[in-house]
């Protein structure tokens, strides 16, 4: 029997996905918790025109994240620290602490999920990070570490 996933299901298929099941495993299980419903022709029809419609906003999302990754790109951010003579931080620069000055900087929200940093920074000077926005929308940022 072929069904359509209302939600995702753990070794199934993810929601909006046609799927083909045993009639048991449907009857039993899928249908009576509101996780599928059969692949009626009608039913069919309006998957595929949410799936149209998802492509639409995932398309009109990603150039929004691109114009921010440009904005960002052509940034440098100052983030002022205490630190020692010898350049290294009394603590670190977290990813939170790159998304706070992010937000002062440009006024642009950045999720610090979204920071990909491999270690705190602990010294002093210029580091240049990457922030994944999208899917494949990366933006590299150059990140200034200064003494207060």
């Amino acid at each position: 029997m072929e069904v359509i996933l209302y939600k995702d299901v753990p070794k199934l298929g993810e929601k909006n996905t046609l799927v083909k099941v045993s009639d048991g495993y449907a009857r039993n299980y899928l249908l009576p918790n509101n996780l599928a419903g059969p692949a009626t022709p009608k039913a069919l029809a309006a998957l595929e025109k949410r799936r149209a419609q998802r492509e639409k906003e995932l398309e009109v999302r990603k150039g929004e994240f691109q114009e921010k990754a440009q904005k960002l790109a052509s940034l440098e951010i100052l983030i002022p620290v205490d630190a020692g003579e010898e350049g290294k931080l009394f603590g670190s620069v977290t990813a939170t602490d790159i998304a706070d000055a992010i937000l002062a900087a440009s006024q642009i929200e950045v999720d610090k999920k979204m920071i990909d940093l491999a270690s705190p920074i602990k010294v002093i000077g210029e580091h240049e990070v990457s922030i994944g926005f999208f899917q494949d929308v990366v933006a590299k940022v150059k990140i200034k570490v200064v003494s207060k």
